[in-house]
């Protein structure tokens, strides 16, 4: 997450289709650039280098991306942004084979426009729902899907069904036996939305792991926190070691740590599920 921006006239911008204004404006910090949507920074990408990966909770999914076996991949990401993890994983493993499903028609054409994708890369845009868009996926796609990213904000809150154990159990049917689920959960102090869906996504997965800086994870602050799950053991040999030497010192929660932190959560189901919490506006001020 990062800072709301003064706008500014220059920037190209779009209205979206369900509400709000989505917006390019350069970086302040690090060069790229950043998608904006209603002053909530959602995206940054770096064109000149694909693999500058800007805001935390993206660095960490990089990382764990980065322990699953070498070669092209076979991918799902549930959000589009401004197509950062796409172009990742693009740049990182040559001849993957990319599909995003996306909301919102007209943010997709205003990255297409402003930030296009390399050229070559194998990535198809599909827009609609992301529950509904798994749902009309190819056939082929199920039990082949090397990586899952689900990271769908409406606005700043996650939509409630895109969080209960039937849309989990949705995607775990997309997963090769070793393919690896991610999920961006945002939450604030006393982490009871985050708590939730580990104790869900633990229900449907053979092991879970939580990323996040080490405040996030003791519920001192609101931020970001990457699921990872799996219906087999987690590629993350390496990855405490590479989260603690930065550039963002983080920890990585497994095992009984985990069983710890969903202890006593209920599971969401589509009767009871909510959406993410909204945060205070002053997170993205400067």
């Amino acid at each position: 997450m990062g800072r709301a921006r003064t706008k500014d006239a220059e920037h190209p911008r779009v209205r979206l289709d369900h509400g709000g204004i989505a917006e390019i404006a350069p970086s302040e910090f690090g060069g790229g650039y950043e998608l904006i949507v209603d002053g909530t920074p959602q995206s940054h990408v770096d064109p000149d280098d694909p693999t500058h990966l800007h805001f935390e909770y993206v660095v960490r999914m990089g990382a764990v991306i980065d322990q699953l076996p070498a070669g092209p991949l076979t991918a799902v990401h549930l959000g589009a942004g401004a197509l950062t993890i796409p172009r990742y994983v693009e740049a990182t493993r040559p001849g993957s084979r990319q599909q995003v499903i996306e909301w919102e028609a007209p943010l997709v054409q205003l990255v297409r426009e402003h930030l296009p994708l390399p050229r070559g890369a194998s990535v198809r845009v599909r827009i609609g729902d992301a529950r509904e868009g798994v749902k009309r996926l190819p056939p082929a796609l199920l039990g082949t899907c090397d990586l899952l990213v689900s990271d769908v904000f409406s606005g700043a809150q996650t939509p409630a069904h895109l969080t209960s154990l039937e849309f989990y159990r949705e995607l775990a049917a997309l997963l090769s036996p070793g393919g690896v689920l991610l999920v961006n959960v945002a939450d604030g102090p006393g982490l009871a939305f985050a708590r939730r869906q580990v104790a869900t996504v633990q229900s449907v997965f053979g092991d879970v792991a939580v990323l996040a800086d080490t405040q996030v994870l003791k519920g001192r602050r609101f931020g970001n926190l990457v699921v990872a799950a799996s219906a087999g053991p987690l590629p993350t040999e390496w990855l405490p070691r590479m989260l603690a030497a930065g550039p963002h010192p983080a920890k990585i929660a497994q095992g009984a740590e985990v069983d710890a932190f969903a202890q006593g959560a209920r599971i969401v189901t589509d009767a009871d599920a909510v959406a993410s919490p909204r945060p205070d506006a002053s997170l993205f001020l400067r």
